[in-house]
């Protein structure tokens, strides 16, 4: 991996050079023109060098779109202003938005915590209630931004609390047992319950002994697929393999039904729930105007990666966008797409939550 950021850097490095030394004798159209077409080619060539490694090449293409390339383009304004106009302004704009975009990306927006309502009314509900979804945590340093979230949660004062995974990113066992021990402390610290019950579900990042987390402490957790009765509700959890799958078959009950899960995969198949909640997607993580996320990394529309969906069969999708980012070798990014503690408030159509 060093190695080929290197050669990146080294890409763009002679990419500098090249137009710095070309563009002295060209008229002012064409440096912008040849620098944008180099800039282009040195992208294109450091995100190729890494195949089909989806998260390495997103890493150095946002390097390269919200750090190199606004030099570029200063570079670009640079050898241009003598020509003025918008041989200067255009590039020298185009680099202020990147780099202020570049800003938000990576350094404000993923520390930028939001606590969002939403309102689920059905016929089936006698009794309101309020359910905090936290999601994707997704933690390999458990600092204050991670306690932070876990405290906004519990300030909503839920009857319910549901956990869908993806709780820490390790790459060693090591690591994940140094990381689920401070989070386990912490839980138990801040007195982290429920009247109504905290629901946990196992996420695709999750080590098998992810249930050790919660050891000893009033959550349930499902690492298969199974349904309790919770009094106002019955609420099924499934496993992390069951929630990727987009044609499970998940039954229906009388009462008010909840399905959690850790992928919204599963809201594509035959379940038949009043609430489906899962985590996963990250909303996303880079959202566009008018575009929406770019990736989300399973098999539901982009429309339904992020928020509440009413869903043709009559249910409800709630995806929580996580308090979390994919960590590792992925970019730590998100834009347009601030990290989330979902509210969903569960009423009577005539009530007021």
């Amino acid at each position: 991996m060093g190695r080929l950021i290197v050669a990146y850097c080294l890409t763009m490095g002679v990419t500098t050079a090249l137009c710095a030394l070309w563009l002295r004798r060209n008229p002012a159209w064409r440096r912008l023109l040849l620098t944008t077409a180099l800039v282009a080619i040195a992208l294109a060539g450091g995100a190729s060098a890494l195949g089909k490694s989806l998260f390495p090449t997103a890493r150095l293409l946002g390097y390269g779109v919200f750090v190199f390339l606004p030099a570029h383009l200063a570079l670009a304004a640079w050898l241009c202003r003598k020509g003025g106009g918008w041989q200067l302004r255009a590039p020298a704009l185009l680099a202020a938005t990147l780099a202020l975009a570049g800003l938000d990306a990576y350094w404000i927006e993923p520390h930028w915590l939001q606590v969002t309502h939403h309102r689920i009314e059905s016929a089936k509900v006698r009794q309101p209630f309020r359910i905090a979804v936290l999601s994707d945590l997704q933690a390999d340093v458990f600092g204050d931004f991670e306690r932070n979230a876990l405290r906004r949660a519990l300030a909503e004062k839920p009857d319910v609390i549901v956990l869908t995974g993806d709780y820490i990113q390790a790459e060693t066992g090591a690591q994940w047992e140094a990381l689920a021990a401070q989070i386990h402390a912490y839980l138990r610290e801040i007195d982290f319950a429920a009247p109504l019950g905290v629901y946990a579900v196992g996420g695709n990042t999750d080590f098998t002994a992810w249930p050790l987390l919660f050891e000893g402490l009033p959550v349930t957790t499902f690492e298969e697929t199974a349904s309790i009765d919770a009094g106002r509700f019955t609420l099924t959890g499934l496993s992390s393999l069951d929630s990727m799958r987009p044609r499970l078959r998940v039954p229906g009950r009388q009462d008010f039904h909840i399905v959690i899960g850790h992928s919204p995969n599963f809201a594509l198949g035959s379940v038949d729930a009043d609430l489906l909640v899962a985590g996963h997607t990250h909303g996303g993580q880079i959202r566009l105007p008018w575009i929406g996320p770019l990736e989300t990394l399973s098999r539901v529309p982009r429309a339904w990666a992020a928020g509440v969906t009413k869903l043709p069969d009559g249910g409800v999708l709630a995806v929580s966008r996580g308090v979390g980012m994919v960590r590792l070798e992925a970019p730590r990014v998100r834009f347009l797409c601030r990290p989330e503690v979902m509210i969903l408030d569960v009423v009577a159509p005539a009530e007021t939550p």
